[in-house]
């Protein structure tokens, strides 16, 4: 059995990043290995959620914030100052390509391939090579150029991503995991500091999973038995981390 870790975003904000962070994992996968035509899915996923809102102005705002917090930590005298400037000289570097005119991932849009496939690729079923005869074209390619396809469709959207997924790896240090216990399987804490996430680990073998909810100061946690769908009444050992 190995240990799991669940996350809770304790506002909007994160709870994208978080979705976008997945989304973007799973298409490194897809362009490391062969999957057929499983990359779409995460693709056109991220499509949606990029034309929905555009995450520029809040990035470009939390990495200010980050280089802030970070210039701070030179005052201390155990900091090792060389890994504060590169982590420092990363953060900056990624502001620049957040501040085209143009919108991420518009030339994706743009691609009559992409658009083609996007339009019916939520048909139940709809992978037969009547329904798409362009992906079945596609899929008969060797798998080096279709890897370099993916690459391409996934460098279009990385402007975005690199600054998310730093940024939700600076959030997640910001708090050590501590032994606690839930009596009868629930636990409910409080923060004096505003939180931004929620990270439970807890090992599978106690059967169980969490369901997290809370805000920024106040956060409850129930542990169900995956058995038997219900509230269990075991007291249960998980380790927690409050981010903020």
């Amino acid at each position: 059995m190995t240990d799991l870790i669940y996350e809770q975003p304790l506002n909007e904000k994160i709870r994208s990043y978080l979705r976008i962070e997945n989304l973007a994992l799973q298409l490194q996968l897809h362009a490391e290995q062969d999957h057929q035509h499983q990359c779409f899915n995460p693709l056109f996923s991220l499509a949606e959620l990029t034309e929905r809102c555009d995450y520029r102005t809040d990035i470009l705002k939390d990495i200010e914030k980050q280089i802030q917090l970070i210039s701070h930590w030179r005052a201390h005298s155990n900091v090792d100052k060389a890994q504060v400037d590169q982590l420092t000289q990363r953060l900056v570097a990624l502001k620049s390509p957040l501040q085209s005119q143009e919108r991420i991932g518009c030339s994706l849009k743009r691609d009559k391939f992409i658009s083609a496939l996007r339009q019916r690729f939520n048909m139940t079923g709809a992978y037969c090579n009547f329904d798409f005869p362009q992906l079945h074209f596609w899929l008969g390619k060797d798998w080096q150029y279709r890897q370099q396809d993916i690459r391409n469709w996934l460098m279009q959207y990385q402007p975005l991503l690199d600054p998310i997924m730093l940024l939700l790896e600076l959030i997640r240090t910001t708090a050590n995991f501590s032994l606690r216990q839930a009596q009868v399987g629930f636990y409910q804490g409080d923060s004096s500091q505003a939180l931004s996430l929620i990270r439970v680990k807890i090992n599978s073998n106690q059967n169980c999973y969490p369901t997290i909810s809370g805000n920024r100061n106040r956060h409850a946690i129930h542990f169900v038995d995956f058995d038997l769908h219900r509230h269990t009444g075991e007291t249960v050992e998980f380790s927690l981390a409050t981010c903020t």
